[in-house]
């Protein structure tokens, strides 16, 4: 013999069963919110705070590409006016979509200017680790700042 439930008993439970499922699609005041300041942040192929810090930093020199997807920023020669007799060139690769140092790689060419020629000279080990670390340390502050926002 099966035994039935009331109908108003069988309605209550299924209300009740169903009530947890109704707040799952509560209103966007409910939503937690997106971590903006997340390691990884992908409206671009590359970790946007690097990229941005990047051209931040390199703000002052000649663009000759940008790739916002690829991950590559490369600039025009650029000479100081404090000395003209000499010139660099740079080109920064953002390699992943975290924020980590092995994730920026800098590379620079240098020029000097010998008897109106420009001869490729050395660059020191130093200033590309210096323009990495200026880099890095604006990405950092830019995500510090998401996160306060």
């Amino acid at each position: 013999m099966v035994r039935r439930l009331p109908k108003t008993l069988s309605a209550g439970l299924l209300l009740a069963a169903f009530l947890p499922l109704a707040a799952c699609g509560g209103g966007a005041k409910d939503r937690p919110k997106a971590d903006i300041a997340a390691s990884k942040v992908t409206t671009i192929g590359v970790n946007a705070y690097l990229w941005r810090a990047t051209l931040d930093t390199l703000s002052f020199m000649p663009m000759v590409q940008t790739d916002s997807n690829g991950g590559v920023i490369v600039t025009d020669w650029y000479a100081n006016p404090n000395s003209p007799n000499e010139r660099m060139k740079l080109t920064v690769s953002i390699l992943d979509q975290d924020l980590r140092a092995d994730a920026l790689r800098v590379a620079a060419s240098r020029q000097v200017s010998q008897n109106g020629q420009w001869v490729d000279a050395p660059v020191q080990a130093a200033t590309v680790q210096k323009l990495e670390e200026i880099i890095l340390t604006k990405a950092r502050d830019l995500r510090r700042m998401a996160i306060a926002g």
